[in-house]
């Protein structure tokens, strides 16, 4: 479960490669930027005596348009004027943005760790009639799974079901042939790009929960990267598995072998299993091959 948790950064990555076929560097950001925004409102709220319950609500409500306006921002003056460039082109964009969003998101909301208490943090001992002293599962961990699922059968089904859904998928696979018969290029990468921010919203509740809401968030991204090329870069599923993997494989890793070969092997033992992703199936366990005609 505690890998879950990185699936929750790794979904905004999967849906704006998904639907635009841009590698967003952003995203640790925009989780920064949405967890600043929320807690800040919450405090603020809260020092003004309203209801911890209603605070949450106006709170949740203000890092939604936050996010809701970056996306706008993005779409005006970064990818809007970008398009039909080539990926390598906007992934630069990608890591000016995310400059650019880190220094504005501490500049507005301030630099400091700050705390946040929306889910439980403590933990059950469940198993204790087979283990002696049970085993310890933490609330917050399991709090993430069940968001992470949420998010994934909804994403699915918008996917999917949905109009814009499957607008979404059409202008990733070519952006002419899609504005070429009348879909809005710009409003699609809007809608992607804000459905995006509200991940990272949502994943900046449950690890500003974890860890405070402060600037070494964003390093999320990087531990998502393992989770995104197990999973693969175009399976919503896939971000659920990877991080299943990355979670399982890392916390094995280092009981089994850590003592043989020395700790901290969970910190890099991640990025040796993408690798050997990689050589064996480079789309991912669940991504798509992509064929193309030279």
């Amino acid at each position: 479960m505690s890998g879950v948790l990185y699936s929750l950064v790794a979904l905004g990555f999967v849906l704006i490669f998904k639907a635009s076929g841009v590698f967003n560097f952003a995203q640790g950001a925009m989780v920064l930027l949405a967890g600043l925004a929320l807690v800040r409102a919450l405090d603020l709220l809260v020092a003004h005596g309203v209801p911890f319950w209603a605070a949450i609500v106006l709170g949740i409500g203000f890092g939604a348009a936050i996010m809701a306006a970056t996306a706008w921002l993005i779409e005006r003056f970064v990818i809007g004027p970008l398009v039909n460039q080539d990926g390598l082109t906007l992934f630069m964009s990608t890591i000016g943005v995310t400059f650019v969003l880190e220094g504005a998101a501490e500049m507005i909301f301030g630099s400091d760790v700050y705390p946040l208490r929306l889910f439980p943090t403590d933990a059950w001992f469940v198993f204790e009639d087979l283990f002696p002293g049970g085993i310890l599962v933490n609330k917050l961990d399991v709090w993430g799974a069940l968001i992470a699922g949420i998010l994934v059968a909804g994403l699915a089904i918008f996917f999917q079901r949905t109009k814009t859904g499957r607008a979404l998928r059409a202008v990733a696979d070519d952006h002419l042939a899609a504005h070429s018969v009348g879909i809005p290029i710009s409003w699609i990468w809007f809608v992607v790009w804000l459905v995006a921010g509200l991940v990272a919203l949502v994943a900046a509740t449950v690890w500003g929960t974890k860890l405070g809401v402060q600037f070494s968030i964003t390093f999320l991204a990087l531990k998502a990267l393992p989770v995104l090329i197990i999973g693969g870069l175009t399976s919503i599923p896939g971000a659920i598995v990877g991080g299943l993997v990355v979670g399982a494989g890392e916390k094995i890793a280092e009981v089994y072998l850590g003592p043989s070969i020395g700790g901290g092997i969970e910190y890099w033992f991640p990025y040796v299993l993408a690798l050997a992703v990689l050589l064996v199936r480079p789309q991912g366990l669940f991504g798509e091959r992509i064929i193309e005609r030279i």
